[in-house]
């Protein structure tokens, strides 16, 4: 099991980590079971959350110190040693149905992307409407079943469809099989993808207003497999892929996201740090705290 954290999301003095008063509650879920290529994401986690204690609190895009206006809880990390993924499913579900009930923000952090179905059902235990999800990946992670399982990280997209009737935007894909390619073709009307290809060669503001229009005023789920930005970026994760989202495009996706409806819960998961070696994880926590900073600045307005 990964090391305790010992301090929460940013280290902020007790009078913004209140369970009650902070509106952003950070669920730690150090799940791995399926990892196929590098290991590690159960370190995923504490890394994230030891290396936002670095991050300035201060935004120069926003002017402010964005946090002081609404405080973040970090919760205990769920106990990931789950015998089968149902019961997996199930624990994270209650434990997210938990948070948004209460109308915090929730952020979890993985572990890996087959954490993420089990969010949204419980998700979608509080928010009756269906879902808009936004994906951030190299991968479309749309297989019914990989590597004999159906919980694979493989698989976490295809879940999820499952899970909520809504739509589901996949941005920075830019590796999956053709039993994916043909599920897309076929799913037009629930799954849309912006490859990494597809969005070099459209005009920006064209993405973006068309990713406003899919959006606007919905209930948004947003998950981030940080391998969607390029290994640039982000190195330390399981499946690298050449070609990815730059910093200041992931963030100018992320605030078109947060601007566009109303982001209810999201995780961020797939970290492997690597010993001696912070960049990725600081880099992950600071991208955090501005997509946390994006969302909050929509809902307070």
């Amino acid at each position: 099991m990964p090391a305790p954290v010992t301090a929460g999301f940013l280290d902020l003095p007790s009078e913004l980590t209140d369970a009650d008063r902070a509106l952003v509650h950070v669920l730690p879920i150090p799940y791995e079971a399926t990892v196929s290529y590098e290991t590690g994401t159960a370190r995923g986690p504490t890394a994230i959350i030891t290396a936002s204690h670095e991050v300035e609190m201060y935004d120069a895009e926003l002017d402010s110190e964005p946090c002081l206006a609404w405080g973040v809880h970090t919760l205990p990390s769920l106990d990931a040693r789950w015998a089968q993924p149902e019961a997996m499913m199930d624990a994270v579900a209650a434990a997210a149905e938990s948070v948004v009930r209460a109308g915090k923000l929730l952020v979890a952090l993985g572990g890996e992307h087959s954490i993420t179905p089990g969010i949204v059902r419980g998700v979608r235990r509080v928010i009756a409407e269906p879902l808009a999800v936004v994906q951030i990946d190299a991968h479309a992670d749309l297989r019914d079943s990989f590597r004999g399982t159906r919980y694979s990280h493989a698989c976490a997209m295809r879940r999820v469809l499952e899970e909520n009737p809504g739509p589901t935007v996949q941005i920075g894909i830019r590796s999956y099989s053709a039993e994916e390619a043909r599920f897309i073709r076929e799913n037009r009307g629930r799954v849309t993808i912006w490859s990494s290809d597809l969005m070099r060669a459209e005009d920006p503001r064209d993405f973006h207003r068309q990713l406003t229009a899919a959006l606007r005023d919905r209930p948004i789920y947003l998950t981030i497999d940080v391998d969607g930005l390029d290994p640039s970026v982000v190195p330390a994760t399981g499946t690298p892929e050449p070609d990815g989202l730059g910093w200041a495009q992931a963030c100018a996706i992320l605030k078109t996201v947060a601007e566009a409806g109303r982001v209810v819960a999201m995780d961020c998961v797939e970290l492997a740090p690597r010993p001696g070696f912070h960049a990725s994880e600081f880099s992950v926590a600071k991208l955090l705290y501005k997509t946390m900073s994006f969302i909050m600045a929509r809902r307070r307005a």
